[in-house]
């Protein structure tokens, strides 16, 4: 009997296509019999189908909406790969493993001081993860039980924050926003009662507004909490939140120095007032020192539900991100200040000469009158997700499509995403491919 026969009589089947049963019978291919296969033929057909793909070297990609294509200088990743990052667990022992705290103390210190905040957590799941633990946050300090979020927040972060606040009776109210798809203060100002836990705005938000009226929502009053969502990186240009009132900020922190790969793992920022550190969620590291009087590192709050008694958890955040978070923090460490700056002007450049191409071919671009960060909406003829596949088929790859009806006036659009990896030869064959399919 071969060795594939013995694993699936151990499994209970009788055919290795019953791995496979959940698998729809229509994405299934005919002429592939792993059956007659021995394990190196099997490893080649793999790679021949494997060439068939193209990757973001391959071809220019100018899709965001949350996940984004830098460059990590190598230097950044050969830091994060040294063992005693690469294969850390979760320490519950931690003041033994002094060098990964005093890297989650430098994360923590990174993103206090990119966001204006007093404290910032050792790093959350993801930034829509993030968001929902801000709900549940909001929660925790006022027990109120609505969330105001802007009408273009993502499907996938409002997918989340449901299942997040789920289990509290929480309930999500969408305000509006202006004809310069910023926040709409009027409505929201309408919308704000008694009830509401949390008011949520972006900055730059999902369309890259970069949205001037979210310094002003504190003037709305406060008692609620005001969650600022943001992109890590355009703050090191614009005014942190915990300049203009934020109470928690949450955001998606794969920009600093993590890599795409299919869609994560991901880093999710997270930080807050000191007044409310303890309702925060994750783990805080903090300095102190030992018996000799050198410097050292400790976790000062480990929330999660495997340190304290589970009911009084407010986390689970485990091992990966803080693999996450050592690259980000060797990132910043790479570019300093400085070089931050000049990096997130770049982007913001790139986005305005793409702009410029795309209105002198003939295209809406940018929809909002607005300020913009990397990302903007440009008005299509027809259906985006149409569009999209067929300039993929020329070679290159577009934004994220937007059907229209799909945020209120909002018509057939594409939101489009530049970083410093975009060249100037990238950006014309995008121009170039859709005005041949347009």
């Amino acid at each position: 009997m071969k060795q594939w026969e013995l694993m699936l009589r151990e499994m209970g089947l009788n055919s290795w296509k019953e791995l496979f049963k959940d698998v729809p019978r229509e994405v299934w291919k005919d002429g592939i019999d792993i059956e007659k296969m021995d394990e190196i033929s099997l490893y080649q057909y793999a790679k021949e189908i494997a060439k068939k793909n193209k990757t973001i070297f391959d071809m220019p990609i100018f899709l965001g909406a949350g996940i984004y294509f830098h460059y990590i200088p190598p230097a950044v990743l050969e830091i994060a790969g040294r063992s005693e990052f690469y294969t850390s667990y979760t320490p519950y022992q931690p003041e033994i493993s002094q060098g990964m705290l005093q890297t989650q103390f430098e994360y923590q210190s990174v993103i206090a001081e990119l966001t204006g905040m007093e404290v910032a957590n050792s790093s959350m799941y993801d930034g829509s993860t993030s968001l929902g633990e801000a709900a549940r946050m909001a929660y925790r300090i006022n027990r109120k039980n609505e969330v105001l979020v802007p009408e273009n927040l993502y499907w996938e972060k409002e997918s989340v924050l449901k299942n997040y606040i789920f289990g509290l009776g929480m309930k999500i109210r969408k305000y509006r926003l202006n004809e310069r798809g910023m926040v709409d203060l009027d409505n929201l100002n309408e919308m704000i009662n008694e009830n509401t836990s949390m008011v949520y705005v972006e900055n730059p938000n999902f369309f890259g507004i970069i949205d001037e009226n979210s310094i002003r929502i504190r003037d709305l009053g406060e008692k609620f909490i005001y969650t600022v969502g943001v992109n890590p990186l355009s703050l090191a240009i614009l005014k942190p939140p915990g300049e203009y009132g934020a109470d928690i900020v949450v955001g998606e922190g794969q920009i600093l120095g993590n890599p795409i790969s299919f869609g994560g793992p991901l880093l999710g920022v997270f930080a807050t007032k000191k007044k409310y550190v303890r309702k925060m969620p994750g783990r805080l590291i903090g300095e102190t020192v030992d018996k000799d009087g050198h410097r050292a590192f400790v976790m000062t709050l480990q929330t999660r539900e495997q340190h304290i008694r589970r009911q009084k958890a407010t986390s689970n955040i485990c091992s990966n991100e803080s693999l996450c978070a050592v690259l980000t923090v060797a990132f910043v460490a790479y570019y300093g200040a400085n070089g931050l700056k000049e990096l997130a002007k770049k982007n913001m450049d790139n986005a305005k000469l793409l702009m410029e191409k795309l209105r002198t071919a003939g295209f809406k671009a940018p929809i909002f009158d607005s300020p913009h960060f990397n990302e903007f909406l440009i008005e299509l003829p027809r259906n985006p997700h149409e569009i999209s596949k067929e300039i993929i088929g020329k070679g290159v790859h577009g934004g994220l499509p937007i059907n229209e009806g799909c945020y209120r006036n909002i018509p057939n659009s594409m939101l489009l995403c530049t970083t410093e990896m975009h060249r100037e030869e990238d950006m014309n064959k995008l121009v170039s491919a859709l005005k041949e399919v347009v």
